[in-house]
């Protein structure tokens, strides 16, 4: 059984846990990134997960397999731990992002062609392209609306 909710208070403990949870996410789905550009991004996600204004954790037996980040209707983040792809919990947090945060934007990498098909199923649509991404690395980014 798997739930969907709001940190409250964002531990060392649970950072560690999402780290982790991003990590093998990237690993699986951002095959586009090398192993160096993996870790000179990692550092940053701590930093990401304690400054974004809403962070959604979904838990499996009480042990967090996946997250979103959602900022003034924006979806930042939203990783899913390899192992429980494909069980619909992405769904159920986008979908609770979506209801209960009011998410209606997003960015994607192009290079991850699932889950822009998983953003497209959900109802979001590209509206603009840049052929860089944020730190301007050569990987286009899709921005997407519902």
């Amino acid at each position: 059984m798997t739930h969907c909710h709001t940190v409250a208070d964002r531990t060392p403990e649970l950072v560690e846990q999402l780290v982790d949870v991003w990590e093998r996410s990237v690993r699986a789905t951002h095959t586009f990134l090398s192993e160096v550009e993996v870790a000179q991004i990692k550092p940053f996600v701590p930093q990401a997960l304690a400054g974004v204004e809403t962070l959604v954790t979904a838990e499996k037996d009480g042990v967090p397999v996946g997250f979103m980040g959602v900022e003034g209707g924006r979806l930042e983040m939203l990783f899913l731990d390899p192992d429980v792809r494909g069980q619909g919990l992405g769904r159920q947090l986008l979908e609770h992002g979506i209801e209960r945060l009011g998410v209606t934007e997003l960015t994607v990498n192009e290079q991850n062609p699932q889950a822009v098909g998983f953003y497209e199923h959900l109802g979001f649509s590209t509206y603009r392209r840049t052929e860089l991404d944020e730190q301007g690395r050569p990987y286009p980014l899709l921005y997407m609306r519902r």
